[in-house]
């Protein structure tokens, strides 16, 4: 896991966790122990295809112009109130990878992504999705998360990744001692090359208050 899904995940948790405790003491009698909450199990959330589609696709035309402008203002403003703890500059500093490789983030317009994660509402409100666009030659990764704000989902959290997306195929077997010395026969065998990878990271960015 990545150092920035770490920062992800710590931040995401910290609000999930934040609670407020209170209890009254009766005079001369001890408190009567409670039981612990029951954790939060995450629920699927009410959002259809096209408002998920609207949300993964603006948010990274959003990123794709702040990269090829180096202006993040504007994605910093499309942000919840909670995003906006990252400065314009702070957010250049955090998707500064991206800027100095040129990524391009447009075909994201015509792509269908996949979801690995299915929209959900988390303990703190939230809405919590993540999947990827097997895009080619690179494929493009993405963990979001929004804050409800006026009737909006706005972003509040945002994790960029990229890895290779077209399948190599795996290297020919090595042949057996016993055949070795015999006439060669004709044989078809793929091309040599790495077994594919499921993104495996090129660079990864995360934007979190």
């Amino acid at each position: 896991m990545t150092s920035s899904r770490l920062i992800l995940r710590s931040l995401m948790f910290a609000a999930l966790a934040v609670t407020i405790a209170s209890g009254v003491r009766a005079q001369q009698s001890k408190p009567e122990p409670k039981p612990p909450p029951a954790a939060h199990t995450p629920t699927p959330a009410l959002i259809d295809r096209n408002g998920v589609l609207i949300l993964i696709r603006s948010t990274l035309l959003a990123l794709d112009q702040a990269n090829k402008t180096g202006n993040y203002t504007v994605l910093r403003d499309l942000g919840s109130p909670g995003f906006h703890s990252n400065t314009a500059a702070r957010l250049a500093e955090i998707f500064a990878a991206q800027r100095k490789d040129n990524i391009d983030l447009s075909g994201v317009v015509v792509l269908e992504p996949q979801l690995t994660l299915l929209p959900q509402i988390e303990a703190n409100g939230m809405m919590h999705m993540a999947g990827f666009f097997p895009s080619v030659p690179t494929q493009v990764n993405f963990e979001m998360a929004f804050a409800p704000v006026d009737r909006q989902w706005r972003l509040f959290g945002l994790s960029v990744s990229f890895g290779q997306a077209s399948p190599v195929a795996p290297p020919s077997p090595e042949p057996p001692p016993e055949a070795k010395g015999k006439a060669p026969q004709a044989q078809a065998a793929p091309p040599k090359g790495n077994a594919p990878q499921a993104a495996a990271p090129k660079a990864n960015e995360q934007a979190k208050p």
